[in-house]
């Protein structure tokens, strides 16, 4: 599932008033922290990561996996902030049509 422009602008809107809920440590991505991803996914459809990196690259390679691995919608990204978006079977979150 790809968002068109218009639910991207929803999403982003939704975001704005959120905390991150995941924020990555010292050991980086693990399978804990995937896990972690995945469960705040299933429950709130729309979440922030904080990715802190000091290397661009290693941020955005980090991102796109986990972007990947979650099976997720990158819906933004601002500095070390990645909101996704997975729509759960309970869906929470109604969004508009493309």
């Amino acid at each position: 599932m790809n968002l068109s422009n218009k639910q991207k602008q929803f999403l982003k809107a939704k975001a704005h008033e959120l905390k991150p809920i995941i924020l990555l440590g010292g050991n980086g991505l693990t399978e804990g922290v995937m896990a972690e991803i995945d469960l705040a996914l299933e429950h709130h459809e729309l979440i922030k990561v904080k990715v802190p990196s000091i290397d661009r690259e290693e941020k955005v390679a980090i991102m796109d996996a986990i972007v990947r691995e979650a099976k997720a919608q990158k819906v933004q990204v601002i500095g070390h902030i990645l909101v996704l978006y997975r729509a759960a079977k309970e869906k929470k979150l109604h969004i508009p049509k493309g």
